[in-house]
């Protein structure tokens, strides 16, 4: 059994880049044997040729084996604001938009800023830098394979535009994933780029300690062009912003004071 799942480990890691030796095994273990299990499968090889000849038998594994739960357009009133609202502001002063999508988790959040921009600009024109603390995450988001419910807020119109399906699944097209550069990134230990037009961290930072929370938007002020916007979750109001040299424009919106 041990050998079967290390060896498991090892093909997973060569087909998709996610490396499960990084979560706890006993706990991953189970719930991937049960997952097999209820497939009809009987080991992890056995389940491994099964993922090689059939893709949704891929995108399940991806599914149970990632923790972080995301969707597109998460609370989208908010990301109507950034339509309707901040991108054309943003555009007004520059069409060469530097965007930054910090802590992406499988990459919701940076795809769905792609399409809001889609509706500005050729997708050939954005270019979103997303990163995040997780491998496993990144290695997910480039793969762009995401179950029904993670749809649900995104317009059906965009739908089309954006993906294609693929048995029970749907997956972003080549074209839109060109859009996002994807990095490992630590916010609390690494440096920052500069001169962002916008920057989103969203329902991140709720896990963070005040100094930590304090010191990132410190970070994230240095990072955004005088002008720039940070967007925030809808936990997250920042108060005293001016303290960091920001003001808000809307709910949940801040820009960097000229």
């Amino acid at each position: 059994m041990e050998q079967d799942y290390r060896l498991f480990i090892e093909k997973v890691k060569r087909k998709t880049g996610i490396d499960l030796s990084l979560y706890k095994e006993t706990q991953m273990k189970r719930r991937l044997t049960s997952l097999y299990q209820k497939k009809g499968f009987h080991s992890f090889q056995e389940f491994f040729q099964g993922m090689e000849r059939d893709r949704e038998l891929l995108y399940a594994f991806l599914d149970r084996m990632t923790i972080n739960v995301s969707e597109f357009y998460r609370n989208r009133k908010r990301w109507d604001v950034l339509e309707e609202k901040i991108i054309p502001r943003l555009l007004s002063k520059n069409r060469n938009l530097k965007i930054w999508s910090a802590a992406c988790s499988t990459g919701e959040e940076p795809y769905t800023i792609a399409m809001v921009l889609s509706n500005f600009l050729p997708l050939s024109e954005i270019k979103i830098l997303a990163t995040d603390l997780d491998e496993n995450a990144i290695q997910k988001a480039k793969i762009g394979a995401y179950q029904e419910r993670s749809l649900q807020e995104v317009p059906e119109q965009m739908k089309r535009k954006i993906f294609f399906k693929d048995q029970n699944h749907y997956l972003i097209h080549e074209e839109v994933k060109r859009t996002v550069t994807f990095k490992k990134h630590n916010l609390l230990a690494d440096p920052f780029d500069k001169n962002f037009d916008l920057i989103v961290c969203r329902n991140v930072l709720i896990y963070f300690t005040e100094e930590a929370k304090n010191s990132l938007y410190k970070k994230f002020s240095a990072s955004l062009k005088p002008g720039g916007v940070l967007f925030v979750g809808s936990t997250e109001q920042i108060f005293n912003a001016s303290q960091y040299k920001l003001e808000p424009i809307e709910t949940f919106f801040y820009q960097k004071i000229e």
